[in-house]
């Protein structure tokens, strides 16, 4: 479980194929690396993953990453040098400064368009319009595991405008158009909305 609130970025080291599994690991600031073990779930671009092996001291964490997670997110796009956001997972205590976040993707979003101004920055995103229902505008979304308010949503996806902290802290802030996007729903949000369609659903069918 994490909140999406970004705790630091950390950058591709090394990728090896290992057979159906693709072992990526990054270079990590050694503060971000205390007290951690071995089996231990860290997001990562909002992908939640399981540390096999780290180096507190050295800087480094190693994940295995299935074929199906490398083919639904931007993880399988990442080459040696690419920076990525990490978040470690919520533990008892924790202030809670975003909203809850489980680190599965549901979607990608292509981010089709980006306004650079002054103090901020606007994104516009697009995505299967299939997840159009559940996003709200004022509502919580996770992108690239960071939680963000939505701005606007429109035909095609969703809009976002960001402070300078976050394009400072993660790496929203490196990116372009056409880049693709990780997505995770406001669970709580989904879970209304699809129970609220099934509770019609059956009512719809049993009265007629």
């Amino acid at each position: 479980m994490f909140t999406g609130i970004v705790q630091t970025t950390a950058q591709v080291r090394e990728i090896r194929d290992e057979g159906q599994l693709r072992r990526l690991t990054l270079a990590v600031p050694p503060t971000n690396l205390q007290a951690l073990e071995r089996g231990a779930s860290i997001a990562i671009n909002g992908v939640c993953l399981t540390v096999t092996a780290f180096d507190s001291a050295a800087g480094w964490a190693s994940f295995d990453v299935i074929s199906e997670t490398l083919s639904k997110t931007n993880l399988g796009k990442l080459a040696v040098g690419s920076h990525v956001n990490l978040e470690r997972s919520l533990t008892f205590g924790s202030e809670l400064g975003g909203h809850i976040v489980s680190g599965h993707i549901q979607t990608t979003a292509i981010l089709t368009r980006l306004t650079r101004e002054q103090h901020k920055v606007s994104m516009e995103l697009t995505l299967d319009k299939s997840f159009l229902p559940y996003i709200l505008a004022k509502g919580f979304i996770a992108v690239e595991g960071c939680s963000l308010t939505v701005g606007e949503v429109t035909d095609s996806g969703f809009s976002l405008y960001l402070i300078p902290e976050t394009l400072a802290i993660t790496t929203l802030g490196e990116k372009r158009e056409g880049d693709m996007l990780n997505i995770e729903l406001d669970q709580q949000t989904l879970t209304i909305i699809k129970t609220v369609e099934r509770v019609m659903a059956e009512r719809f069918g049993a009265d007629h």
